[in-house]
This record gives structure tokens, C-alpha cells and sequence, in this order.
């Protein structure tokens, strides 16, 4: 048996470090958000993109300390990689991280049995622990009262009683971290062993007698099931009334994300119009006044009138993981998972997928199977992004007109229906090509939690949409102002030549640029300007827009430059042209920041290069499919 020493504590200037550990699906998270007061910040732990939220709390008496959430997990022998980052960081084997001063861990009170499982292992590091007994009054409301005190009598540590979800559902919590040198009084009131040592391994049985003790006197050695949530998901896991339930979901949610978006989406269009209209009655003609007006305005205006739909879509997402809904839909969609060699597990990294691939693909790190994760990373681009929203928005609001179908629906969300529906079907295709050389003679099963159904809580949905709004307009104000302005330069200079007789831009370095690029996307009905947006939307998807909105106003001719650029393309293009471009973005290559992220993933550049290598061809098949079958039918 392995003895580790007590953890000793060092107070640094930025604070002793709090870490919080907990199973999935107990209200860590929310507890961290009440502490932390939103105040947080999120990145990736060093050499893996597993996301870390980190921030801090300033306790009544002056204190300052650090609080890291740390990913969910069951034990603290890691079968995935993101279990993995919370054994490494609580062992001290983590790049760039200390290990924590203090830990607390997360007890979901509905499910106690499972919880203090961890609470066991963690007690053995010997790093000063205590235990906070979340969902309290959900435990209560099924008829479980514990009594903390008794609890951490048997446990030798403080147990405190929160609720995550309610404002000041953290007051003991708070007390105690005020106090928390207290917490070295009892971290040797057991043996600490490393839990990686075979021999303590070996004697789990241990801890389940233990644990079966512990209950037993405190009244709770027998499971109470939640009636509310079985009753409710005889519904929502049947067989038929179940998928039912979950596409008709989906299907209003994309509905919502064209419905309800317009007025927002109007105001920002008429305030980046007005505010393009006073700059150029401000600033005299002149390449200064190009560059705010067609550039900088043009450019980044053309993306924020985008954010109310990124945002309802968000807004959806959030509310069906704060309900408990996700992981029933996983389920559900375990059987159609299975028939393209994945497990039901793929389902939320590819959900997560529809709001941006590179959280979907950090998602993949729950998947313990290397082969199912691998493939669920090379997938994960086909769902439909929020970053593609900007452009489906474009041409659907300028080719697809806007009629009631059967008096219920509107057209143009049952386009964008359509767009995601055929990423979902691209998605499911490459999966089952992929099972054909890879996934021979593989048996899965699913195993997972489906935790008990709640109200969305209010707070954690605005933080969630909050976190999105401010990575939008960082993308905005960084990489996508900096790329329209360099296209903006690129598409100004050189002037035209004396005696041209076309429009500047023609003569300009994105001119010659977009005129070779033609050569090789003419087949699929893509004009110079066109192929100049294809090539900064690689860096972002949603620079298309931007791109566009430059390229056609430095190209316009007189009022023509204050006019929509729906309009402008609208009248220009053929609808042939339009569908063909929506048909390129369903499979389009990524950007740059997925595909750094997929390379850190995978280990190499293997991975990245096969996915683009695919990706472009799809795409372009698809574009060519549909334009020459729309050119058939007359639309060219």
C-alpha cells in the first residue's frame, strides 16, 4: 500500500486554490457559478483542449481564493480524457496546474450512494476536503432528509447543506470557506492511499460495505425513485412518441431561430445603416472614410445583425441541458446511432456541434471508446454551426420568399430545417462509410445517467448566453475586423489603371485573386466575388458575410453602395448560384480554429488534412449536383 503524505498548504499572492469535484450531472457547475458570481474564466487545461472554468470568490472576512471546477467524473480511475484532467489535476500531475489546496466535493443528495463513492476516494489523497450536499431540497421534496451533521460524523469532514440553483443556496458553503483552514483539522482523520495503487484497487469492495454502513444509519440504505421523472418519461423514451417528440423539438427550435429573430435583426441592420450613413456625412471621401464605412461598419455589422439567431439557438440548447432532456435524447437516438457504427454517447458532442465544432469536438473526451470518438471528430464539422447561420440568413432571406405553409409554417424555416437536416444526413453517411473499414466485429452498449427532470434555472441560462455573446463579439472585434479590414486593403489597392472601364475592385489584388479562384469554382456556378468570401471564411465562417458585404459595396456604383446586400445579390446572382453556395455550406471546409483544434486532438496533422481533404470534396459535389440540377429545372 502506497502512503501519500498530507497535502501541505502553501498561500500563494493569487490565493489557495479551491477545487470543486463532483459527479456529473450534481449541480457542480451551478455551484460554482453562485460562488464565483459569474465572475469566471474559461480556457483550456495546458496540452489538451478539455475546457477549465476557473474563478474567484472573496469570502466575508477578506479572503481570496481561487476556484477551479473541475470536469465531472464517477471515480478517480479516469476511463475518458476529460476524467483524466480531474485525476491529474487532484494528483498534482497536471501540466501549468498546482495541486488544489483544498477540495470540495459536490454530493448530489438524490443520489448519495454514488456520490460519497468519490468523497471515499478523494478522502484518501489527503489533500483537506469537505463535502457539499447539493439538491437538498429536490432530496427533500422525494421524502429523503439527511442529517448533515450525522454524515460527517461518520465521514470525519464538514458536511454542508446547498442549492445550487437558488440564490444563496450557497450561504454554508460560503461560511465555511470563510474558515477554511478548518479544513486541515481533519484531513488526517483517515488513511491517505493512493488510489492508483493495484492493491487499493483491488479492495473497492471495501468502500461499497462502507458506504452501506453509512447509509444504513442514517436511514437512506434504501433507493426512493422519482416519481415524477419515471411518470414523465414513460412519454418521452417511448419508442414511437419519443423520437416523435424529439424531431417536432427540433423542428420549432429552428422554426424559433427565423421567427423570432426578425425584429432584433431589423434594429441592428437599421442602426448599422444609420451609423454607416453619419460617418460618411462626418469624414470626407477619401480611403479613410472607405475604410470605417465599407470596411469596419460594412464588415462587422454584417455579422452582429446575426447574433439574435445564434442567440435563440443557444438559448434552446441551454434549456434542454438545464431540463435533464439531453442525455434522454441520446438515448433515444442510441439505436439510429448504432446502425452508423457510434453509440448513443456521440449525441451531445454533435449537439454541441450545432452551436460551434470545436466545443462539440472537446465534448468528444466523455467518449472512452478511441475509435467511436475518433469518428465523432471527424463529424462533428458536418453539423450545422452557428458561424454558418449569417450566411444561410443571407440567402434564404434573399432567394426564399416568406409565405405561411399550410397556414402553420414558415418557408424559410423550413429551409434552414432542410440546410441542418442534410448536415445531419452528411454526418450520418461519412459515420457509416467510416463503420464499413473501421468498426468490424465492435459490440457497444450504452450506459449512462439520465438525471431527474428540473426547471431551467433562469441564472444559468443568462450566464450561458452571456459566455456566448461575449466570445461572438470577441470573434467580431478580433479576427473578423482584422480579416474585413485586410480584405477591405486587398480589395482597394491597386487602384484602376488610367482609362479602365471596369470597377475598380476588378483591378485590385481580391479582384486578380477571385478572377483564378473563378476558374476553378465556375462549374459550380461561383463568381469572382463569391470566390474571394470563400477564402477568409476559412479563418471564420461567418467572415463570408463580411467579405461579401465589402466586396459589393467598394463594387457598387454610386447609390447602389447604400443599399442591402440581400438586394444587391438578389438581383445579380441566379438562384441556381444561391443554392449551390447554401449546398457548399452544409459540407464546407472549417475553420482554421476547428482545424487547430482537431489537430491538437487527434496528436498530429493527419486527422486535419483528411477532414479538409473530404470536406472540399463533398462540398464541392454537392454544388455541383445542385447547380446543374437547378440549372435543369430552369433556375440558372
Amino acid at each position: 500500500m502506497k502512503q501519500v503524505k498530507p497535502a501541505v498548504v502553501h498561500f500563494h499572492a493569487s490565493g489557495p486554490l479551491v477545487a470543486l469535484v463532483g459527479n456529473p450531472n450534481c449541480g457542480k457547475t451551478a455551484l460554482f457559478n453562485l460562488l464565483t458570481d459569474s465572475k469566471q474564466k474559461v480556457a483550456n487545461y495546458a496540452g489538451v483542449t478539455v475546457e477549465r472554468k476557473e474563478g474567484r470568490f472573496h469570502t466575508a472576512a477578506g479572503k481570496s481564493l481561487r476556484v477551479l471546477d473541475l470536469p465531472g467524473t464517477y471515480s478517480l480511475h479516469p476511463r475518458s480524457p476529460d476524467e483524466r484532467v480531474t485525476h491529474d489535476v487532484l494528483y498534482g500531475n497536471a501540466v501549468g496546474e498546482k495541486r488544489p489546496d483544498y477540495v470540495v466535493c459536490v454530493v448530489d443528495a438524490t443520489n448519495l450512494r454514488r456520490g460519497l463513492r468519490l468523497v471515499i476516494a478523494v478522502q484518501r489523497l489527503g489533500i483537506p476536503c469537505m463535502v457539499a450536499l447539493n439538491m437538498t431540497d429536490m432530496a427533500e421534496q422525494r421524502g429523503l432528509h439527511i442529517d448533515e451533521q450525522a454524515l460527517a460524523r461518520e465521514l470525519g469532514i464538514p458536511v454542508v447543506r446547498t442549492v445550487g440553483v437558488k440564490q444563496g443556496g450557497d450561504s454554508a458553503l460560503k461560511a465555511m470557506l470563510d474558515d477554511i483552514e478548518i479544513l486541515n483539522q481533519t484531513s488526517n482523520s483517515h488513511a491517505h492511499l493512493d488510489d492508483s495503487d493495484p492493491a487499493i484497487q483491488s479492495h473497492t469492495d471495501l468502500d461499497h460495505e462502507r458506504i452501506r454502513q453509512i447509509l444504513a444509519k442514517l436511514g437512506l440504505d434504501e433507493i426512493v425513485p422519482h416519481n415524477v421523472s419515471d411518470k414523465i418519461d414513460r412519454v418521452v423514451l417511448h419508442p414511437v412518441l419519443g423520437p416523435t417528440l424529439l424531431a417536432i423539438i427540433l423542428f420549432l427550435v429552428f422554426q424559433a431561430v427565423f421567427a423570432w429573430a426578425t425584429v432584433p435583426m431589423d434594429l441592428i441592420k437599421e442602426g448599422t445603416e444609420w451609423l454607416g450613413a453619419s460617418v460618411s456625412n462626418l469624414l470626407p471621401e477619401g480611403w479613410v472614410q472607405s475604410l470605417i464605412v465599407n470596411g469596419i461598419i460594412a464588415g462587422a455589422g454584417g455579422v452582429i445583425v446575426f447574433l439574435p439567431q445564434i442567440l435563440i439557438l443557444f438559448f434552446f440548447i441551454l434549456i434542454l441541458e438545464e431540463s435533464g432532456y439531453l442525455p434522454r435524447a441520446a438515448f433515444l437516438l442510441d439505436r439510429l446511432m448504432g446502425g452508423v457504427g457510434l453509440s448513443g454517447r456521440s449525441f451531445i458532442p454533435l449537439l454541441s456541434s450545432f452551436a460551434c465544432a470545436i466545443p462539440g469536438i472537446m465534448a468528444a473526451r466523455t467518449i472512452a471508446n478511441p475509435r467511436d470518438r475518433m469518428v465523432t471528430i471527424m463529424i462533428a464539422p458536418l453539423m450545422t454551426c452557428s458561424a454558418r447561420l449569417p450566411v444561410y440568413a443571407l440567402l434564404i432571406g434573399a432567394f426564399i420568399p416568406q409565405r405561411d405553409v399550410w397556414g402553420v409554417f414558415e418557408l424559410q424555416g423550413l429551409v434552414l430545417f432542410a440546410l441542418y437536416g442534410a448536415g445531419i444526413l452528411g454526418a450520418l453517411g461519412v459515420a457509416w462509410v467510416l463503420k464499413r473499414f473501421t468498426a468490424q466485429s465492435q459490440i457497444r452498449t450504452l450506459m449512462m445517467e439520465l438525471p431527474s427532470y428540473h426547471l431551467p434555472t433562469i441564472r444559468n441560462v443568462l450566464i450561458g448566453l452571456k459566455q456566448r455573446v461575449v466570445i461572438f463579439m470577441s470573434r467580431v472585434g478580433g479576427i473578423i475586423l482584422v480579416l474585413t479590414i485586410a480584405l477591405w486593403f486587398l480589395a482597394s489597392y491597386p487602384g484602376a489603371p488610367a482609362g479602365a472601364t471596369g470597377m475598380p475592385i476588378e483591378y485590385s489584388f481580391a479582384g486578380y485573386i477571385g478572377k483564378a479562384l473563378a476558374v476553378v469554382f465556375e462549374p459550380i456556378g461561383f463568381n469572382w466575388q463569391i470566390s474571394i468570401a470563400l477564402v477568409p471564411g476559412m479563418a471564420a465562417r461567418e467572415v463570408a458575410v463580411s467579405s461579401l458585404g465589402t466586396v459589393y459595396a467598394l463594387a457598387a456604383a454610386g447609390s447602389d453602395t447604400a443599399e442591402a446586400l440581400a438586394p444587391l445579390i438578389a438581383q445579380q446572382w441566379s438562384i441556381a448560384t444561391a443554392l449551390s453556395l447554401l449546398a457548399w455550406y452544409v459540407f464546407a471546409p472549417q475553420c482554421l480554429s476547428t482545424i487547430a483544434t482537431v489537430k491538437r486532438e487527434t496528436g498530429g496533422w493527419k486527422m486535419p488534412m483528411i477532414m479538409l481533404g473530404y470536406l472540399f470534396a463533398l462540398a464541392y459535389l454537392a454544388s455541383f449536383i445542385t447547380y446543374r440540377i437547378a440549372l435543369a429545372c430552369g433556375l440558372g
